[in-house]
């Protein structure tokens, strides 16, 4: 079951998180840190009411946001639809004693199934250029690679932007 996060459950959703950063680091992928991603942002992500979980078995072992905010760091990205009317996708995640099992899949169809019922003209998002799954992952969903952006706490390496036309 998909559904919207609760406040008390952000330890749970941060073990998940800290989890998959580890297994990321461990394969030399330094896309998340101690620092991201953080109790401060999955806060405003609750408030905004933009952070959903993903429950099997009555726990919690995904984690995405559906957020309508364009981080500034977008702007300078040649999108392929004007600036509006978007939604944008950050902090997948999946426990790694999940991965593998069509979860994340899971929640990339409810966060598109979530835009085309809101008539939004596309869905918008980065992944860490070192990440060649990730990357796959969204390529074979139809997300086109449209240029670079960098968020310096976290790599020096560039993330990739993606948008999907609906």
């Amino acid at each position: 079951m998909i559904r919207r996060a609760k406040i008390g459950e952000i330890p749970e959703i941060l073990t998940i998180t800290k989890a998959c950063a580890a297994l990321m680091i461990r394969k030399g992928i330094f896309q998340w840190n101690e620092h991201y991603p953080s109790q401060n942002a999955f806060e405003k992500d609750i408030e905004r009411e933009e952070l959903f979980v993903l429950e099997l078995d009555g726990s919690i072992i995904g984690t995405i946001v559906i957020s309508t905010l364009m981080d500034e760091e977008y702007v300078p990205i040649t999108w392929l639809t004007p600036n509006g009317n978007n939604l944008y996708i950050h902090r997948l995640s999946v426990h790694p004693k999940c991965q593998g099992l069509g979860h994340a899949q899971q929640l990339m169809d409810f966060a598109e199934k979530y835009a085309k019922a809101n008539n939004f003209t596309s869905v918008r998002l980065d992944t860490f250029s070192q990440n060649k799954h990730n990357q796959k992952f969204y390529e074979t969903r139809g997300y086109q690679k449209l240029g670079d952006i960098y968020f310096p706490k976290q790599s020096e390496h560039p993330f990739h932007c993606y948008e999907l036309l609906l």
